[in-house]
């Protein structure tokens, strides 16, 4: 992207006031991966890397977001992330500078296991978080509010059946989609979560090891939430292979519900899939949806 540093001397300036050294781009690359910003890895003349994504000069609050939630993470003294360095906005385009991790390595899928834990471990008197985010490039509401399926049924299920309305969702799915509304209790018959710091879009792209072999998390839609919620989207993609869940439940057991809800909890990522790249997702949710109906019927 060309014109990705137009205008370079803004994010040096950044680098410069928030890390208190100068600081100056020798050198500049695209890094792939990313559906919705642009990334790329920067070299100082000092031989410092850092990563920075940009994108348009009105989502900086997306970036903000971004780095409170790196922030959040770190403080749980789990599983590491990148520290946040700075965010700005410079003519044209916001962006967020990130410390530079190499995540080239290969760990112990127990090991990161066992820090999420700690992680999830880290909890809060409220469901929600002190500002709202985004999942992909859709906003996420996080209120705080007192009640899980109260959460889960207004900023999470209700939000995205709303903006699938709009996008142009089949009727059979929005029918099944606020049946499943009205059926949330049903899922949680002798099961009360906790309020746990949730990473928010834990799949197998936000995560890598570094060469050192320790666990990397990154790029997150962070809330204070129910841990099954981030484990079943571990599940969505691909899976984190036997290791990690044996891991897991080693260390904190998930309920034996958790078989039926994860699915419930995936519903809000494919209709979040739906309402960014449409296509099949939709026909994808209301499977989910009806499988999840099956459960409760």
């Amino acid at each position: 992207m060309s014109g990705a540093f137009m205008n370079k001397q803004d994010i040096e300036s950044a680098i410069s006031a928030a890390t208190g050294a100068t600081f100056q781009i020798d050198s500049q690359s695209h890094v792939g991966g990313g559906d919705i910003n642009t990334a790329m890895k920067i070299n100082g003349t000092d031989n410092k890397d850092y990563f920075i994504k940009l994108n348009s000069a009105n989502l900086l609050d997306m970036f903000e977001a971004e780095a409170a939630g790196l922030r959040d993470m770190a403080t749980a003294n789990a599983v590491r992330v990148p520290k946040p360095i700075c965010t700005g906005v410079t003519e044209s385009q916001a962006f967020i500078v990130i410390e530079y991790l190499d995540l080239g390595g290969r760990g112990s899928m127990s090991d990161f296991a066992k820090q999420l834990v700690q992680m999830h471990r880290s909890s809060n008197d409220r469901f929600g978080w002190h500002r709202d985010n985004t999942i992909g490039s859709t906003p996420q509401i996080n209120a705080w509010t007192n009640e899980w399926l109260d959460f889960w049924a207004e900023h999470r299920l209700g939000y995205q059946l709303d903006l699938a309305a709009r996008r142009g969702i089949s009727s059979s799915a929005l029918a099944k989609g606020e049946a499943l509304q009205t059926r949330l209790s049903d899922f949680f018959s002798g099961y009360q979560p906790e309020p746990s710091l949730l990473h928010g879009d834990l799949w197998s792209g936000n995560y890598g090891f570094l060469r050192s072999g320790e666990p990397v998390i990154f790029d997150p839609a962070t809330y204070y939430g129910d841990r099954e919620a981030d484990l079943a989207m571990t599940e969505l993609f691909g899976g984190f292979g036997g290791d990690f869940y044996a891991a897991y439940n080693a260390s904190w057991p998930l309920d034996e519900g958790y078989a039926v809800r994860k699915t419930l909890y995936n519903t809000y990522h494919i209709l979040n899939h739906f309402n960014m790249f449409g296509g099949g997702y939709g026909s994808q949710a209301e499977s989910m949806m009806a499988r999840c109906l099956a459960e409760v019927s």
